[in-house]
C-alpha cells in the first residue's frame, strides 16, 4: 500500500506570508519597549543590525533548502552534512524548543484576552492551543489561510503604528542613545527573538509547488518584509512618545496608538496583539509537527509520527502529540526561561546549517539557488556562522545549563529507542 504524502498546496506567497505570520509574531508588541530602553531612540538601528545577521542565515537556508526540498529541514541539513546524531539532538532541540513556545505565547495570549475579558488565565491559554489543533487537524491549506488572515490583520496593526508616527517625523534625534553603542548591540541581542521563524520556512518543502524555486524566494522575502515593518514601527514609536515612555510601558504599541489617537485606540492594539499572538501558536505548532513527521519519515522517531491522514493529508498523530505536551508545558510559564533556552537552540543550529553549507560548497555540492562565494571561500554562510557563533557565546550560563540538560534527556531518548529498534540509526 502506497503511503499518503504531504499535499503540496502552497504557492510562494502562501509560504512567504507564513513566514512573515512566524517573524512578527507576538514579540514586536512586547520586546520594542525594552528594546528602546537599552538603544535609545536608535533602537531602529538595532533591528537593522539584527536582519543583517538573520540574512546571511536565511541566505544558507535558502541554499540549503533548494538542496533538499524536505520538510526534515535543519535535521535533513545537519545529517547530511555530520551524520545522523548530531543531526537528531538539533532535531530534539528544536521540537522541545517549539512546544515550549507554543505553551508560552499561549499564555501570552491569555494575558493579553484577560485584560479585555475575565476568564481563568490558563483555561484561555489551554483552549488557544487546542483551537490551534483544530484548525490543524483540518489541513495545510485551511491552517495557512487562517495563518495568513491573521498575518494580515497583524500586519496592519504594525502598518497603522507607522501611519500614526508619520505627522511625528523629525521630532526626536534617531541617534540618541540610551547606553551608548553598548546599547545597540544589547538591543539587538534581545531584539533577536523577534526574528525567530524565517528558518521554519524551510520545513513547508514537502508541502510547497516547486521548493526549490519558491522556498528560498519565501525565506528572503519574509525576512525583507518583516524588517521593514520592524524598523518603521521604531521609528514611529520613539517619534510619537519617545524611548523613555516606550521602554517604561507594558503594552508599549498600544500606548503609541493610544498617545496618537486616544484610549479607544488602546482596545484596538490590544485585541490585534490577541491575534497576533494566537497567530503565533498556530505558526510555532504547524512548523514543528513538520519537523517531526520530516525526522519520523527519515526513521529517527517512532514511526507512527510519520502517519498522514488519506482525508486531510496532514500528520495527524504528530499534531496530537505536539498539542499534549504543549499543553503539559502550560504548568512552566516562565517566558525569560523559556526564552533563552529558545535563544540557545536556535543558535546553535544556526551555527551548525551555516557550517554544513560551509562544508557542501567546499564539496561543490550546488543547489538550485546558490550564495556567492569569495574566491574558494564561502562567504555568505562563513559570516552567519560567525554571526550566530557571536550571540551564542553572549548568553546566559544558566540558559546554557538548562539547554544541555534538555541534550541529556533526548540523549536517554535516541539511545532506548536505537536499542529497542524503534528508530533506524544507521
Amino acid at each position: 500500500m502506497a503511503k499518503t504524502k504531504l499535499r503540496r498546496a502552497l504557492g510562494f506567497w502562501e509560504a512567504t506570508l507564513v513566514g512573515v505570520g512566524i517573524i512578527l509574531g507576538a514579540g514586536i508588541y512586547v520586546l520594542i519597549g525594552k528594546a528602546a530602553g537599552l538603544a535609545g531612540n536608535a533602537v531602529w538601528l538595532s533591528f537593522f543590525l539584527v536582519a543583517i545577521a538573520c540574512t546571511f542565515t536565511g541566505l544558507s537556508y535558502a541554499e540549503l533548502a533548494s538542496m533538499f526540498p524536505k520538510a526534515g529541514a535543519e535535521y535533513v541539513y545537519i545529517s547530511q552534512a555530520f551524520g545522523k546524531r548530531l543531526a537528531w539532538f538539533i532535531g530534539w532541540l528544536l521540537i522541545i524548543g517549539g512546544m515550549l513556545g507554543a505553551a508560552t505565547v499561549s499564555l501570552g495570549f491569555a494575558g493579553y484576552f484577560t485584560a479585555l475579558f475575565q476568564a481563568p488565565r490558563l483555561l484561555v491559554a489551554a483552549t488557544a492551543i487546542l483551537v490551534c489543533c483544530l484548525i490543524l487537524v483540518a489541513g495545510i491549506k485551511e491552517s495557512a489561510w487562517v495563518e495568513i488572515a491573521f498575518t494580515l490583520l497583524e500586519a496592519a496593526g504594525l502598518v497603522t503604528i507607522v501611519l500614526l508616527g508619520l505627522p511625528y517625523l523629525g521630532r526626536v534625534d534617531y541617534l540618541e542613545l540610551a547606553n551608548g553603542i553598548e546599547g545597540i548591540f544589547q538591543a539587538a541581542a534581545l531584539i533577536f527573538f523577534a526574528y525567530i521563524g524565517f528558518e521554519s520556512v524551510a520545513r513547508l518543502s514537502e508541502e510547497t509547488r516547486d521548493p526549490r524555486r519558491n522556498i528560498p524566494l519565501a525565506i528572503i522575502a519574509s525576512l525583507a518584509i518583516s524588517t521593514l515593518l520592524y524598523m518603521g514601527v521604531a521609528i514611529a514609536s520613539v517619534s510619537v512618545i519617545g524611548w523613555r515612555q516606550l521602554a517604561e510601558s507594558e503594552a508599549p504599541l498600544a500606548l503609541v496608538a493610544s498617545v496618537a489617537l486616544g484610549d479607544e485606540a488602546f482596545k484596538l492594539l490590544t485585541i490585534i496583539a490577541i491575534f497576533a499572538t494566537f497567530n503565533t501558536i498556530l505558526a510555532v505548532m504547524l512548523t514543528t509537527i513538520r519537523l517531526i513527521y520530516g525526522m519520523a519519515s527519515l526513521k529517527v522517531l517512532p514511526r507512527f509520527l510519520e502517519h498522514v491522514s488519506r482525508g486531510t493529508r496532514v500528520p495527524v498523530e504528530a499534531t496530537l502529540v505536539t498539542t499534549l505536551i504543549s499543553l503539559s508545558f502550560l504548568l512552566l510559564g516562565n517566558l525569560k526561561t523559556i526564552a533563552s533556552m529558545t535563544n540557545f537552540a536556535t543558535l546553535l543550529t544556526f551555527a551548525l546549517v551555516n557550517l554544513s553549507l560551509v562544508k557542501f560548497k567546499i564539496e561543490g555540492r550546488k543547489g538550485k539557488f546558490s550564495t556567492p562565494m569569495l574566491g574558494k571561500a564561502p562567504l555568505i554562510p562563513l559570516l552567519g556562522l560567525l554571526g550566530s557563533l557571536a550571540m551564542l557565546i553572549c548568553l546566559e550560563t544558566e540558559a546554557i545549563l538548562y539547554s544541555l540538560f534538555l541534550v541529556g534527556i533526548g540523549l536517554f531518548l535516541y539511545l532506548a529507542m536505537d536499542r529497542s529498534g524503534m528508530i533506524k540509526s544507521s
